[in-house]
């Protein structure tokens, strides 16, 4: 068990993450631009932090949950960052979903340092951090996932942590569950919608589909939240947003053809416009149904 664990970034996801971590008796040391969650894990034996500079200071692993790429750069790279105090042979964790490209650069100047990064973005929103079952994809090195898979398996399911391949393939691998999730929820709120607009009881459809080769946990779990019209947040939209934005341009970089993706990130872009972004990604199914003149009651 590594002596520190430094974690950084504690938002809808981070905080109950960290909070596993102590649960499983990790020390720990946090960061967070909000003063509330990081009160929250100090009440729960964390120590808190001043800046990430600090936190590198203190840590073996140093784990980073945040927003976007450039929040990613910022606390790597930036005035008081990890970079600035990082020490040598300790492994950065980085879980948040940024760009692949940006990824790889991180991890060449983390290695001039001294010290190893993990890119290890995870896939089952704020139900999976709360109960620890995320899925967790790692690009990087094989020798440095096996050092911190204990940690890893205190915030994810042991079977799910997965390794794709070199640094930036953990991203990767989530630009490609994020566009699946896009089209499979474009594709139940089309089926939805039809089904409204027919006369037939959505929630028996939904039943119908979940018995042949049209299920999914995207029809599960998010055609519930449609049926019932829940959309708050385990995951917002204007995060899904970025994320698909991210795939675009690793869709570009590669040349590779996405109609179907680019289409539903149409749809997400439609939700934000709408001024939806702070609900459930899974609002999306509002766009179609506004586009097929459902109204929602």
């Amino acid at each position: 068990m590594p002596a520190t664990i430094g974690f950084i970034g504690l938002g809808l996801m981070g905080r109950p993450m960290a909070l596993n971590l102590r649960k499983k008796g990790f020390p720990l040391v946090v960061h967070s631009r909000s003063p509330a969650p990081v009160q929250a894990l100090v009440d729960a034996g964390a120590a808190a932090a001043d800046s990430p500079a600090e936190v590198a200071a203190e840590a073996d692993v140093v784990i980073t949950m945040l927003p976007d790429s450039p929040d990613v750069e910022l606390v790597l790279a930036g005035p008081h960052g990890v970079f600035g105090a990082v020490r040598k042979g300790a492994v950065l964790v980085d879980m948040s979903t940024i760009s692949p490209a940006l990824t790889r650069e991180l991890a060449a100047q983390a290695g001039a340092r001294g010290a190893t990064m993990l890119d290890a973005p995870v896939s089952g929103g704020e139900i999976g951090a709360i109960d620890g079952t995320l899925s967790i994809m790692v690009g990087g090195s094989a020798e440095a996932l096996e050092r911190v898979r204990p940690v890893l398996e205190a915030m994810g399911r042991p079977d799910r942590i997965v390794h794709i391949g070199e640094s930036g393939a953990g991203q990767i691998a989530k630009m490609c569950n994020q566009m699946a999730i896009a089209t499979a929820l474009a594709g139940v709120s089309e089926a939805f919608a039809l089904a409204r607009k027919a006369g037939v009881d959505p929630a028996r459809v939904r039943q119908a589909l979940l018995g042949g080769f049209a299920s999914s946990r995207v029809l599960e779990v998010h055609g519930q939240r449609i049926l019932d019209r829940n959309y708050v947040p385990g995951f917002r939209a204007q995060l899904f947003q970025k994320d698909l934005r991210i795939a675009g341009e690793t869709l570009e970089a590669h040349q590779v053809a996405a109609p179907a993706s680019l289409a539903a990130r149409d749809l997400v872009e439609a939700l934000i416009a709408a001024g939806r972004g702070a609900l459930d990604y899974s609002a999306l199914a509002t766009v179609v149904f506004d586009k097929s003149g459902i109204r929602e009651g």
